[in-house]
């Protein structure tokens, strides 16, 4: 993870109680739940097919079903973690471009 994630532009790592957690400018990319798993943010579409394509690697505990999230085992498919881990860096860097664009604001009354 620490491979993939060093090579992110704006992404920082911190570690809390212990764990690992990842951010671009502040919005999460990924956060380490165990030694074994990480959770890493993903549209709704994206995670269905990371679950459907990597079942031994991707699932969506309850606790995160209703999140733009899916755990990833990092005894899985590397190939297949890093190519999420960088997608749910590109959705947030974009959204962060959005947040930061004065046009995609909503005019003053």
């Amino acid at each position: 993870m620490r491979r993939v994630v060093g090579r992110l532009d704006g992404v920082a790592e911190r570690r809390r109680g212990g764990l690992l957690d990842w951010r671009y400018h502040g919005r999460l990319v990924a956060r380490q739940l165990d030694s074994g798993h990480v959770v890493i943010r993903a549209s709704f579409e994206t995670r269905d097919f990371l679950v459907h394509s990597f079942p031994d690697t991707f699932s969506v505990p309850p606790r995160f079903a209703k999140h733009m999230m899916v755990v990833a085992g990092l005894a899985g498919n590397a190939d297949a973690i890093e190519d999420a881990v960088i997608g749910a860096w590109e959705m947030q860097s974009r959204k962060a471009a959005r947040s930061e664009d004065p046009g995609e604001q909503a005019p003053s009354p």
